[in-house]
């Protein structure tokens, strides 16, 4: 099948330099492959989303020289593809309604196993679990080598349907995954953790499993994950050539020497091999924000 690779950020902030190191490794990948490189706006949790960032993103990717293949995909006019989806894992009494509160889940660290620990209540929905077997999934990722999961037990019951009604993560990225044909989700390794149960999803729904490579994530001075909820500092998209090398430098891929974006991305497909990744050690350096 011809490679289809994609970008799926949230607008729940302007891009940062960890989210451009996702974007720059997944649409190298793509053009590397000869492929198609899509973007989609995984625009599914309102509470978090800020007015503007949507197209505040695009404007970004396209400014560092990125541009999709095809048509901006957006979570939140997909919900008839949800609701389908939804409905089978209902029919097939794979999901249940739970009440459960965090307080009710901390004796068990979270994790939801089982009968519910509270009552149904009739003054608000509930929330809509999957019941997660005892067994282990497993696959290989690219970069990261052979992964296992049991999902009972280090994940338990896992919300696919949020109490508000919205659709959750989970649910959501395999269906529009399959909808999109992508044959290879190049991501942030933050989300290795989520690949089992989307897997799983993936096999209950008879949909395709794409190939994984989940990238190095980048990490403040801290140690922590950069991310938009520590204020993490947007990438300038007026001069963006600096921000670009340091992406492809800190991915372990070869920057050259040039003086738009568009061949500074032509160097690192040109260099592009998963063994560069593995040899990535890169560090992030801090960039400032756009003047307006």
């Amino acid at each position: 099948m011809h490679y289809r690779g994609r970008f799926a950020p949230s607008p729940s902030g302007a891009l940062h330099f960890g989210s451009l190191v996702a974007a720059v490794g997944s649409f190298v990948r793509a053009r590397a492959e000869g492929g198609a490189w899509l973007v989609r706006m995984e625009d599914i949790d309102p509470p978090r989303e800020i007015p503007g960032a949507a197209s505040d993103i695009l404007a970004t990717l396209g400014a560092f020289g990125m541009r999709a293949d095809e048509p901006v995909v957006y979570q939140s006019l997909r919900d008839t593809a949800y609701d389908r989806a939804f409905a089978r894992l209902r029919d097939a009494d794979l999901v249940f309604p739970c009440w459960c509160s965090r307080v009710d889940l901390e004796a068990s660290a979270g994790i939801h196993r089982g009968a519910c620990r509270a009552a149904p209540d009739t003054t608000r929905g509930p929330a809509w679990r999957l019941r997660a077997p005892d067994v282990d999934v497993s696959f290989i990722d690219l970069l990261q080598g052979t992964q296992a999961q049991n999902l009972r037990r280090d994940v338990g019951d896992f919300v696919i349907r949020r109490v508000e009604g919205w659709f959750a993560y989970q649910l959501a990225v395999v269906v529009d995954d399959a909808d999109a044909a992508i044959t290879e989700v190049v991501r942030g390794s933050d989300l290795l953790d989520s690949t089992p149960r989307q897997i799983h999803l993936q096999q209950l729904l008879g949909l395709q499993t794409p190939a994984y490579l989940h990238l190095p994530v980048v990490l403040d001075a801290d140690g922590r994950k950069l991310s938009k909820a520590d204020h993490a500092r947007p990438v300038d998209r007026c001069e963006p050539l600096a921000a670009l090398r340091m992406a492809i430098d800190f991915l372990g891929l070869e920057v050259g020497a040039g003086v738009t974006p568009a061949a500074l991305l032509e160097r690192a497909i040109d260099s592009f091999s998963v063994a560069r990744l593995r040899g990535a050690n890169g560090a992030h350096v801090g960039t400032a924000e756009c003047e307006t």
